[in-house]
Formats: structure tokens, sequence, C-alpha cells
């Protein structure tokens, strides 16, 4: 089966508000205004910026950094790259989904992503801090790369059961991850948000 990725609501968007009705850009403003403070608080004591912005257990204690940690960034060269790879998928989906369902979903799969990495590495020893907008970024990809047509081209050929496309999509999610590791990446939150786009994506969460 074959799906349209024709969405009159983009239409509608670019005739009333252009680019900045744009969910993408939308949250490229926010990166910025969120870094923007994230520097003016670290001027004044870094260790208030890094209680404020990073996700760190225990969760409970800073609830509200489940979700600025997904805003915030450790450095200009990381909101950079999340940044870049935003532009390059975000308005493939947006054009698929309305914007408040791109927001809950770029939210949602950044927490989820975000508290993963942290409960991991908490049971394997030591848990990792973390923050940046990598893990929503991977949710958006995934979305992107197992809801689409090709995607359904291929797999409808793939003489696999139910249950193995499922296995396939995981271990893309994992040779995606891998593709990523270098000191200091959080991979636990690259592969939950990679891995929960790709199941979001096949079953056409976020279509209107």
């Amino acid at each position: 089966m074959s799906y349209r990725y024709d969405e009159p609501e983009g239409a509608e968007r670019e005739r009333s508000g252009g680019l900045a009705a744009s969910p993408t850009v939308q949250t490229l403003a926010v990166f910025l205004l969120v870094f923007a403070v994230q520097t003016v608080v670290g001027v004044v004591s870094r260790r208030l910026a890094v209680g404020l912005f990073v996700l760190a257990p225990p969760v409970s204690v800073r609830p509200w950094t489940l979700l600025a940690s997904v805003y915030a960034h450790a450095n200009p060269t990381h909101l950079l790259s999340n940044a870049v790879v935003l532009v390059l998928v975000g308005f493939a989906v947006e054009r698929v989904t309305s914007t408040w369902r791109f927001h809950v979903f770029f939210a949602g799969v950044g927490m989820l992503a975000g508290l993963s990495q942290v409960a991991v590495t908490g049971l394997l020893g030591r848990p990792t801090p973390v923050l940046g907008a990598s893990g929503a970024v991977f949710g958006l990809l995934g979305y992107l790369l197992a809801g689409n047509p090709v995607t359904d081209a291929v797999l409808g050929r793939l003489p696999l059961s139910p249950r193995a496309r499922v296995a396939l999509l995981f271990a893309v999610a994992a040779g995606a991850t891998l593709l990523t590791a270098a000191p200091g990446v959080a991979l636990v939150a690259h592969f939950t948000g990679f891995a929960l786009g790709l199941v979001a994506g096949r079953v056409r969460l976020l279509r209107v």
C-alpha cells in the first residue's frame, strides 16, 4: 500500500504564516532561545545552568529537566549538528502532520530518549546525565525512514513475518546508532529515539 505525502495543511500553513508557521522553524527558534538562556545563566553560575537544563538522576528531584534537556545543548557545535539534521528531516515530516502533533512527538520522543539514557546507564553502572535534541531528531529521522512509500515497497517484497520486520527495524536502529558512536555521545538516547521513530512511522502515528 502506498501513501500520499501531499499535505493540505502544509499548503495552508505556507499561505497563512510562511516559515514562521513551520514547526521545524519554531523548534529551531526554541533551540536558540534556550541556548541563549543557558549561556546567560552559565555566566552567572555554571552549576546553576547544569541544574536547570541537564537531565540527571534522580529525575524526580528536577522533573523540569526532562523537557528542558531536550532543547538544551552543551555548546554551539552540539546545537549546530542537531539543527542541521532537524532541517534535513523536519521539513519532510511536517508535510504529513499538524504543528501540534509535530511538537508533541518531538518533545515526547526526546524525553523518552533522555530518560532511557539515564535509566539504562544507571542499570549498567554509573548513570550518564544527558542533554540535547539528538534523541528527538533521531525520532524524526526514524519516522521519515519507516513511514514512506519506498520503505513500504521494500518491506512488502521481503518474505518476512511481522515479527521479523519489527526485528529488522530494530536492527536498523542499532546500526544507525553505532554509526554515531563517539566519546560523549548518548548512544542509548539515539537508539531509543530512532527506534521509536521507526515504530511510529510504520503505524503512521503523525498522519492527519
